[in-house]
């Protein structure tokens, strides 16, 4: 079946809608909302507590790797969960499909765990 360009109108029309909104809302709370400035209030601070010091302090590289490696790894579960609800109808091909991505999910883990990216020093 061909489809023309009107098909897609609907989609764009959402699009619009959605992204006016967004900048409606932003525009009208910007004008609606209360301006005041003073030294107090333009001053950062964080939970209450004044800054001191330098912001950048430099963070050990492991722990943004242990954060994208958890990052990685619990997104490659949520694909755990459809395959266990739709076992049954998958058959034998779809286990066959899992062995192999848990095959090489497994073969990354083992991967990260010799080359030590998630000990502490």
């Amino acid at each position: 079946m061909q489809s023309n360009q009107l098909d897609y109108f609907p989609i764009l029309m959402q699009m619009l809608l959605a992204v006016g909104f967004v900048v409606g809302t932003i525009i009208i709370s910007g004008k609606l909302g209360p301006s005041r400035s003073s030294v107090n209030k333009d001053k950062n601070f964080e939970s209450g507590i004044d800054s001191i010091g330098n912001a950048r302090i430099p963070f050990s590289v492991k722990y943004f790797l242990v954060a994208i490696l958890f990052v990685l790894f619990d997104v490659e579960v949520i694909f755990l969960y459809p395959w266990a609800i739709n076992f049954k109808e998958l058959g034998e091909e779809g286990m066959i499909k899992m062995v192999i991505f848990m095959s090489l999910l497994l073969v990354g883990f083992f991967y990260i765990i010799k080359k030590k990216a998630l000990e502490w020093d």
